[in-house]
Parts: structure tokens; sequence; C-alpha cells
């Protein structure tokens, strides 16, 4: 059930995505009036689609992307029609390469603008979340380095930890290594190692550790308390008259004991920490400021939109850390990148655990295939972009000869980089050691 389930939710999402992406390259195209012959989600034999004009709208026999063939888009294929790709204005066809990617890019910005807008579980931006234990699970890797609740984690294998992603980052693509690890408790900072475990089933690393989640303000009622002081939906609450607060309840209980009593709250909105002073409606001895709490976020659409474009930046830049760790040998691409297997098992994963979460994922391969296609890899939109600009720098175009052969070792490099890491899905559901390794 779990492998048909897989299925269904990878033809899903990754459909969804390489829609978008060679959506974007078939509107500039025409949008420029070049030929464009077949639209194809998939690559190989054609296995149903429609004709519509001069383009063939079909379906192939491998789901692993897509193209949108261009008139005259090959070297060889050179001839007097204006309408032939290669014969557009070489800035013209940068768009139509940068359209897939940019296409992407939006999708993922979309995405999280809805969840924001209809209300996330604040686990689904662990940038936001400050880097403090909450939780030590029995028997786990964090409980054999002595960490306990409230220390706050401060650096991992030298790398300084801003954000509890940081530490998620250090441990998953880590698995079963050795970890430094610094810790500040009660003032002290104190170093241990930290050796995560490997979890299954996608092999990365788990430390068993959970972050401090604090509440925040889902809704605030009109002309409350709450509204008088200043607070609004998507603020996370820290503390209490200078009392840091535990979790939900313990903000309720505080309030509720405090009727008629200004109550200085402590919150955290965007970047900043904000002091407001409320004080609680007396109702029959209890305190009520007039707002709902949980521990989930939701946005007005406006806000709902910065939140996406600091969540896609944040991925981004998280993204484009660990391809800079995997060329300098600081982190394996085994434990780094995933393939269709993976993708595969991680998008069941979310279709079981609920719709948003298959959603959330989409938006991060969204804009991680973004980031892959615009690599200066040739046959990839990136590859293809840097040729250009090489090309309008020099005045001139690259030879044909020249070019043949630069389509020929990106074909090879793509094909040798699918097989790797195709390879390294299988190799990580394989049992330790079946090749005589570790």
């Amino acid at each position: 059930m779990d492998f048909l389930t897989n299925v269904v939710a990878f033809v899903i999402a990754l459909g969804v995505i390489i829609f978008v992406h060679e959506a974007g390259h078939l509107l500039v195209a025409k949008a420029f009036d070049v030929r464009v012959l077949a639209f194809s989600l998939g690559f190989g034999k054609r296995l149903f689609g429609f004709r519509r004009g001069e383009t063939d709208y079909r379906v192939s026999v491998v789901p692993l992307g897509g193209y949108v063939r261009l008139g005259g888009e090959n070297p060889d294929e050179v001839s007097d029609d204006p309408r032939e790709f290669l014969n557009k204005p070489r800035w013209q066809r940068i768009l139509v390469y940068v359209a897939g990617p940019a296409m992407n890019v939006v999708l993922a910005i979309a995405i999280m603008t809805a969840l924001f807008s209809l209300g996330t579980s604040v686990t689904m931006s662990l940038d936001r979340i400050e880097p403090v234990v909450g939780t030590v699970l029995d028997g786990s890797p964090g409980q054999a380095a002595g960490l306990e609740e409230g220390d706050r984690l401060v650096r991992l294998d030298g790398e300084p930890i801003d954000t509890y992603q940081d530490f998620v980052m250090g441990v998953s693509l880590a698995p079963e290594k050795k970890l430094a690890l610094t810790v500040d408790r009660h003032g002290k900072e104190i170093d241990t190692t930290l050796t995560p475990a490997k979890a299954d089933p996608m092999g990365y690393g788990d430390a068993g550790v959970l972050p401090r989640i604090l509440p925040r303000v889902i809704q605030v009622s009109s002309d409350s308390p709450a509204a008088t002081a200043g607070f609004e939906a998507g603020d996370e609450l820290l503390a209490v008259d200078g009392r840091p607060l535990a979790g939900q309840e313990d903000f309720v209980q505080y309030l509720e004991g405090h009727p008629s009593q200004p109550v200085a709250v402590s919150v955290r909105r965007g970047g900043s920490r904000l002091t407001l002073t409320v004080t609680p409606n007396d109702v029959d001895g209890v305190g009520k400021i007039g707002v709902g709490i949980g521990y989930w976020a939701r946005y007005p659409l406006g806000q709902a939109l910065v939140e996406s474009l600091r969540f896609n930046w944040n991925v981004t830049t998280q993204t484009l850390a660990v391809l800079g760790k995997i060329l300098t040998r600081k982190v394996s691409p085994k434990n780094a990148v995933s393939g269709p297997i993976d993708i595969a098992s991680l998008s069941g994963q979310a279709l079981r655990t609920g719709p948003k979460e298959l959603v959330y994922l989409m938006a991060i391969i969204s804009i991680s295939i973004a980031i892959f296609n615009l690599l200066p890899i040739p046959l990839l939109d990136g590859g293809q972009i840097f040729i250009l600009l090489v090309e309008v720098v020099r005045g001139r175009d690259l030879s044909l000869t020249l070019k043949e052969r630069i389509q020929q070792v990106g074909f090879l490099l793509i094909i040798m980089l699918m097989a790797a890491v195709i390879l390294m899905d299988i190799s990580k559901k394989l049992p330790e050691g079946l090749f005589g390794g570790g």
C-alpha cells in the first residue's frame, strides 16, 4: 500500500512541477513567435496526447522530466525561417530558457503564500524556531550526547547555529558521523560530541532532539484587549512579565490568573522582539485578552507573500550552501542528494500525513529544480544560457562543431548524473555492508 501511495504522490508532485516548468518555456516561446513542435511531460515514447496547431501536446513513457521541442533549436537545423529558435535574438532565447526555472520559483512562492494564508504548522518554518532543546528522546543520540531540555544549541561541527533549521541541516547531512557540538546551559558553554543515527527510510541523520516550540497568535478578536495592545496574527509568544514561557498552557494560565492587571507580553514578529502591554478583561474572575493561539501560524495575504518570499529565499541559500559543501567534499552527495526513489518515498510520506504536507514538499522540490536547472551544465537551461552569454560577450556565435560537442558532452553528463543519483537512492535501501563496506 505504501508503494502505491508513493507512486501516486510522486506522479502528482513531479507532474505539477514539470508541467509548470515546461509551460514557462512554452508560453515565452509562443510569445516570441517561436515554432513549438512538441510539449511533453516525460521522455521517450509518446503514450497519449493531442495536437493543437503545430504543437503536439503529449505524455511520454518515462516520467522523470519533460521538454519543449522548438523548431530550429539544434545547431544542425539552421534555416532562413524567422520563426526558428536560432534565428531569434539572443535575449529572446535567454528569456525562453529562463522562463522554465522562473515558473518553478513562481510556483514555490504561490504554494507557500497559500499555505501561510490558510495556516501552517510552525514546524514548516524551522528557520523561525530558536535553537533551543525542547525534548530529548530516550535512547537517542541527543541523550547520549548529554543534551537537556532548555539547552541552547550554539555550534555544530564548527558552524554557528542561528536557528533550529541550521541544527537539523547539519545533523541530517552527517549520519553516523561524530560532530563536535557546543551548547549553552544556564549561561555556560558545554562541549560534547553528537553522532546522529541513520534515520530510516531515507538514511538522513537524526539526533532524536525536538525543538522548544512556542505558541503563536492565530487570530485577534476585534475590540479586544489584545487588539488594543497591538497583537497580530503570527506573533510568537515568548514571555510574560519577563518570565519565559514553557508552552501554550503556561501562557493561558498566567493571563487567566491576572484579570484587570497589566501584563507585559514579549513576542517575536518577523525578525524583531516586541513587548506588548495588555490588560486582560475580568470574566467571572478569569483573565481574557481575546486571542486564539496554537502551534501553527496564519497570516493575512500580504504578510503571507512576504513570509513565502522569506521562506523560499532561505531554501535557496540552504540549497546553495549544501552544493558548496558537496563541491568542497565537506558533505557526501549520498547524504545530501535525493533522486527519484527518495523523492517518491518523501512524497508518499507527505501524502500519508496530509495534503498540506505534500504541497509543502512540492514547493521545496520546485525551488530545488529551479536551482538545478540554472546550473551551467550543458543541455540544462543554465548551460544554454551560459553559452548564449558567452556569445553575447564574443559578439558572434560559437562554431557549429563546438556547439555539437558541447551538446554531446552535456548529454553524457546528464546521463551519468541521473545514473549516479539513482544508484545512490538504491544504495540507501540496501543493507549496510552488503558490498563489504562499513
